[in-house]
């Protein structure tokens, strides 16, 4: 008898473990699509946050400055974003590039609109070029200009990509393309721009 009680508790042991391992397995299996789904909503919303840099900055209108005459841009070295702003109000918020390094970092400070505008300019000694071109600083120096191009005015995709994300230029602030079309049409002399 005694021997039968001690089999009889192993029976149960056994199947209590076996019930137990046959669960745990089940909730791992039904659980993994539900992983595997959450890891491709987050590469969708990923992929959706990929800067054209050929398009707006921002799905909706570019700000009327007729409405807002004492608009200003901010330029935000650290985040990588130009906006427009009445007071402290943000009508509109643009990727950017700013310079790279001391020797080729964007001055910081207050400046304005200078007088000068193009819509192309190439410069040999950096072999780069751009479209869309508005100074800000030194008549013709430091301007907002479009993602780079070639000689050609070809855009160079590798530093157009890096467009919002890290600072690439050679000290002006650059610019999606339909951002600097915007600015080089719209945006009048003397108007404030600080960078910090």
């Amino acid at each position: 008898m005694r021997h039968f009680r001690k089999l009889f508790l192993l029976v149960i042991v056994v199947l209590v473990a076996g019930w137990g391992l046959h669960r745990l397995t089940h909730q791992t299996t039904s659980t993994a699509p539900r992983t595997s789904q959450k890891a491709t909503t987050n590469t969708t919303q990923a992929e959706a946050k990929t800067i054209n840099w050929r398009e707006p900055s921002e799905d909706k209108a570019y700000p009327d400055l007729e409405a807002h005459p004492n608009a200003w841009l901010d330029v935000n070295t650290s985040r990588q974003r130009v906006y427009v702003k009445d007071g402290k109000q943000v009508l509109y918020t643009m990727y950017c590039s700013t310079g790279t390094g001391k020797k080729n970092g964007t001055p910081h400070g207050t400046f304005h609109i200078q007088g000068e505008r193009g819509k192309f300019f190439y410069n040999q000694n950096s072999g780069e070029g751009a479209r869309y071109w508005v100074s800000w600083k030194d008549h013709g120096i430091y301007l907002f200009h479009s993602v780079p191009t070639d000689q050609n005015g070809h855009y160079i995709k590798s530093e157009a990509e890096e467009l919002g994300k890290s600072a690439a230029s050679h000290g002006c602030v650059r610019l999606s393309v339909a951002d600097a079309k915007w600015v080089y049409t719209n945006v009048p002399y003397g108007m404030k721009v600080v960078i910090h």
